[in-house]
């Protein structure tokens, strides 16, 4: 998500320091790309010191290491943004709301099941503060499952299932493939976020990212296999018992049973007042399964 922020800034002539631990990112002239530990508040400070938007798109990798690896990293891009005056906009996920049973809005309560949607609750809620201190301009925008051409396997479970049913093979799915779910493209993660930055109107609060009609795992592997040629996707799911016994020695399986409940029951976004805000919209849902199954096919059988 970084990348595809920086690319779409930098094509519309802003300059983009993009910070990552390895220095790597996009290879575009606009774009200069330094090396740090962004958890180091210090360093950080000082590489965003002439910044006016700091985008924070990071994600400190598996599960288990969020507890260990996000409170620094947060309060580290915070002091950034404070000591530099930039506004702070922050890509986060669906999971502070817990289970739902109605669309989730940008002003349904956080109520999260787990520890890690209480987590980004959390970063939300030290974020806000600060805002309404007056020591910094916040925002927050809100994605369901990643979905696009560019998005790794690991970026979200429907990616993972694909990489398998794409390559032809069989996917073993960890909950119901039929309940409707929402899908959020990568390219409208990255037009939000830009569009947070830059209106005044967007900060002190957290808005959805505009997402995909309902479309189960199922249907969605199924319009995927259609458009790639790879036929009707073979779906086995794993029992939920089995599954916790995993857990007991497989501490990532453990993480993955906490945010299940998304597949459990209709897990679906309503961004309208994303769109009657800012005038965004979610790109048309035939692009982007053309576009991704595509990509994703032949990184499959690659």
């Amino acid at each position: 998500m970084g990348s595809a922020v920086a690319i779409r800034l930098a094509e519309a002539g802003h300059h983009v320091r993009v910070v990552t631990r390895s220095g790597q990112g996009p290879d575009h002239p606009g774009v200069e790309r330094v090396a740090l530990d962004a958890s180091d508040g210090v360093a950080l400070a000082d590489a965003a010191r002439d910044a006016t938007v700091l985008y924070n798109c990071a994600n400190p990798g598996a599960y288990p290491a969020w507890e260990r690896q996000w409170p620094p990293l947060a309060t580290a891009i915070l002091h950034a943004a404070e000591a530099s005056g930039a506004v702070l906009v922050t890509l986060s996920n669906l999971y502070g709301y817990g289970p739902v049973d109605q669309p989730m809005t940008r002003d349904l309560p956080l109520r999260p099941s787990d520890h890690k949607g209480a987590l980004r609750a959390r970063m939300w809620k030290d974020a806000l503060e600060a805002h309404e201190a007056g020591r910094v301009r916040v925002t927050e925008a809100r994605a369901s499952d990643y979905l696009g051409p560019t998005a790794p396997v690991q970026s979200s479970i429907l990616a993972m299932y694909a990489n398998a049913t794409l390559a032809g093979k069989p996917a073993w799915v960890y909950s119901d493939p039929d309940q409707p779910h929402a899908w959020t493209a990568v390219e409208d993660i990255a037009s939000t976020l830009v569009a947070l930055g830059g209106d005044e109107r967007a900060w002190g609060s957290a808005w959805l990212v505009p997402s995909s009609p309902p479309a189960s795992v199922r249907a969605v592997l199924q319009e995927l296999g259609r458009i790639a040629g790879t036929g009707q996707p073979r779906l086995r799911r794993v029992p939920r018992a089995v599954l916790r016994a995993g857990g007991l020695a497989v501490p990532l399986l453990r993480e993955l049973t906490g945010v299940l409940y998304q597949f459990d029951r209709p897990f679906l976004v309503d961004a309208s007042a994303t769109t009657a805000t800012f005038g965004l919209e979610a790109t048309p849902w035939a692009d982007v399964l053309d576009a991704t199954a595509r990509a994703w096919h032949r990184r499959a059988v690659a």
